[in-house]
Order: C-alpha cells, then sequence, then structure tokens
C-alpha cells in the first residue's frame, strides 16, 4: 500500500499497514476473561504498598470535563486540581509536598477543543504548563461520524490553541465492515493533523467494536498508522474500559514492540471510578506490558470522578477514618 501524502507532498513517517497480521488475529474469549478474573485476585496489596499504587494512579490521570456546560471557570478549577491533587495536608503526611520538584500532579487535562485555550493559559499562569500536558478530545467526539475535513480542523484548531496530546476517535463503522485500509488512511492523516509536537491518542471505542478481535485488530491499525496511545473508550459508549478489552489491547501493544521495537501507550478511560479499579489496571499493565509501562509517558487513566476516589482512600489509610465523599470534592 503507497502511504498518503500530505498536502505538502511530504510522505508520512508511519508504518505500512500489514494486512496479513492483522487477519490472522484469533482471540481467546474465555481464556480472556480467566486470565482478567486471575489478575484482580493475584496481589492483595496493603498498608504503605496500597497508598503507594494510589499515589502513582494520579500522576497517571487525564483529569477530564467533557460536559455541554463546561465554562472557564470549570475548566479552570480543573487545571488547579490537576496542578495539587491531593490536599496539601494529606499529602504532607503521606512524605511530599508541593514544590518545583513535586511529581504529584496529573499527567494532563482533557478538555473539549473549544476549552483549550482556557486550559492552555490557567496552567500558564501557574507556572505548571510543563508538568501538566493539555489534552483535547477531537474528530467529532464522541461519535466519530463527521466528514473526515472537518474532523482533520478540529484537530487542527486544537493544536493551534495550545493542545499536547490529540484523542481522537475512530469511525466505528470501519471497524465493523472490516475496511482496515481505509481506517487505516484516516488515522494516519489525523496523525499528520496533530503535527510534530503533540501526541495522538486513538479511542478505540471497544463497546461498540463487536468483537474482541476487533479490538485486537483496530489495536493494530492505529498503532501502525502512527498512534502514540490507544484508549479504550470515549465514556459515552453504554460498555467502556473493562480489564478484558485492556488484556487484548496490552497484547496488541505488547506484540507490536516485539515485532516493530516501538512502545505505544494504553488509555482506558470511562467506567474507572474507584480505586481498587486503579490498582486492577495498574496491575493488568505491570504484568503484561511490564513497569516501562507503568509512567505517565505510556499509561494514562482518562477519568473524572476517579481521583476524588482515591483521595479518600489516602485519606483513610493517613487517619484510619472514612471521609465523607464531600470532603474530596473536584471544587
Amino acid at each position: 500500500m503507497v502511504p498518503i501524502k500530505s498536502k505538502r507532498n511530504v510522505i508520512l513517517s508511519t508504518r505500512e499497514i500489514d494486512l496479513g497480521w492483522i487477519n490472522s488475529v484469533n482471540i481467546n474469549l474465555s481464556a480472556v476473561n480467566n486470565l482478567a478474573q486471575k489478575l484482580v485476585k493475584c496481589r492483595e496489596l496493603k498498608d504503605e504498598y496500597r497508598a503507594a499504587w494510589l499515589l502513582k494512579a494520579v500522576t497517571c490521570i487525564d483529569l477530564t470535563t467533557l460536559a455541554g456546560d463546561d465554562t472557564h471557570s470549570n475548566v479552570s478549577r480543573l487545571c488547579f486540581k490537576a496542578a495539587k491533587p491531593i490536599a496539601e495536608d494529606l499529602l504532607s503526611q503521606l512524605g511530599f509536598e508541593y514544590n518545583e520538584k513535586s511529581p504529584i500532579h496529573t499527567a494532563a487535562v482533557c478538555v473539549y477543543s473549544s476549552k483549550v485555550e482556557d486550559a492552555v493559559r490557567t496552567l500558564k499562569k501557574m507556572g505548571m504548563d510543563e508538568k501538566v500536558k493539555v489534552a483535547s478530545v477531537a474528530t467529532g467526539f464522541p461519535s466519530g461520524q463527521t466528514p473526515l475535513k472537518t474532523r482533520l480542523e478540529e484537530i487542527r484548531y486544537a493544536v493551534e490553541k495550545g493542545a499536547k496530546e490529540i484523542d481522537i476517535v475512530i469511525d466505528r463503522s470501519l471497524v465493523l465492515t472490516g475496511k482496515w485500509e481505509t481506517l487505516y488512511q484516516e488515522i494516519q492523516v489525523m496523525k499528520e493533523a496533530c503535527g510534530s509536537h503533540s501526541h495522538m491518542k486513538a479511542i478505540l471505542a471497544t463497546g461498540e467494536l463487536g468483537t474482541l478481535e476487533n479490538v485486537y485488530k483496530a489495536s493494530l491499525v492505529a498503532m501502525m498508522a502512527g498512534s502514540d496511545f490507544i484508549k479504550t473508550s470515549t465514556g459515552k459508549e453504554a460498555v467502556n474500559a473493562t480489564l478484558p478489552f485492556g488484556i487484548v489491547m496490552s497484547r496488541a501493544i505488547k506484540e507490536y514492540f516485539e515485532k516493530m521495537g516501538y512502545k505505544v501507550g494504553l488509555k482506558p478511560a470511562g467506567g474507572v471510578r474507584s480505586a481498587q479499579d486503579a490498582i486492577s489496571w495498574l496491575i493488568l499493565v505491570k504484568e503484561l506490558l511490564g513497569n516501562d509501562w507503568l509512567t505517565p509517558e505510556l499509561f494514562r487513566f482518562g477519568a473524572s470522578g476517579l481521583l476524588g476516589d482515591l483521595e479518600c482512600s489516602l485519606y483513610q489509610y493517613v487517619t484510619g477514618k472514612i471521609p465523607a465523599a464531600y470532603e474530596f470534592s473536584m471544587g
């Protein structure tokens, strides 16, 4: 297959699609489900070990607001929470403090493209723009059903406003009809639209792809087309991030790394709400991909409510008391 050329007549730096590899995919559903159950039960984390994993989870969050009533004020509030995700007195008792070298902040904030400028401006004022990235959903989120030209314009707009990460959403119909070359081509030109300074996360909407084979195949196509991350869901589907989806996507990432020598990140999004959910995903990544993926550079949670439960769990560890949910709200 001939790579697509851009309007600047520059061949995109992505890998050729390998239909033989894609069509050879076969998934054992029972084995995947059994492994998911084993991963949940494989180790019980307690005390300081559990607290350390919870803090790790905090640093891997893309703190998200994707509501129809988003305003400048709530986007700014999201940025302040991303910069200081744990109450200062609680963080102090855990042995950390907020300063220029503090590792305790979320990986990114994720907003609609129209709110990117608000997020960028707020983080710059706080001096956190180099630590907390601004991510923008794009390409007709959440359906992916707008014309390709419109989807590309949305990416370019978000990048122009300062987004360093773009969460694109694929056209699921191309997966369901087996149009892998067309899907590859679309993701490839989306990657070009992101430019050289913005990473691209490809949202597969796994709950709408029909089979685990399709999830694996879509993962491969997205990686071949240049995605820096593959992401489970928009958070708007009936079924979002589940461990079986995570297992299949992790296997695809591992196989791609073994064959191509390139590490692609994983981002579960939608339905990851509790501290235990977060720990289960971190264990999955450690067991299937290894410690190299246990960093914000290669693993993210797409979440809005997860941070509150992580903070409540850390408070319980420090004080031995169960806090009321409102004590650790986003505001």
